[in-house]
């Protein structure tokens, strides 16, 4: 049986969902957005994946593409995938997280992957 979205939010706080809805609306608004959920983690695809979601008990870890190193306290991991290509973790405990910043580099990511 293959994974399904619901599937990443069983046992969570509510509000992990709403992060989630919250980043899913936002991602739509640069245009179309498929969600690909995997095992670990659910895939947010354009034409290859912008963004990688994981869901903890109180909070997201969202995974985005970057053409260099985000130097922010908020990126809690980084790794370099290529010459231009960077992966960055950001941790997002609250809706009220998602702002203006993380919906640049959402937007960012989501032009990468084209």
């Amino acid at each position: 049986m293959s994974p399904s979205v619901e599937q990443h939010f069983e046992g969570k706080a509510g509000s992990v969902r709403d992060i989630y809805d919250i980043l899913l609306a936002v991602s739509r608004e640069f245009g179309p957005v498929e969600e690909d959920p995997k095992k670990t983690s659910i895939h947010l695809n354009r034409k290859s994946a912008f963004a990688g979601v994981r869901t903890g008990r109180d909070h997201i870890v969202l995974t985005i593409k970057s053409p260099v190193d985000i130097p922010s306290p908020r990126v809690k991991k980084s790794e370099q995938a290529s010459a231009r290509r960077w992966y960055c973790d950001i941790k997002i405990a609250s809706p009220d997280d998602i702002d203006n910043e993380i919906v640049g580099w959402l937007k960012e990511s989501y032009e990468l992957s084209q």
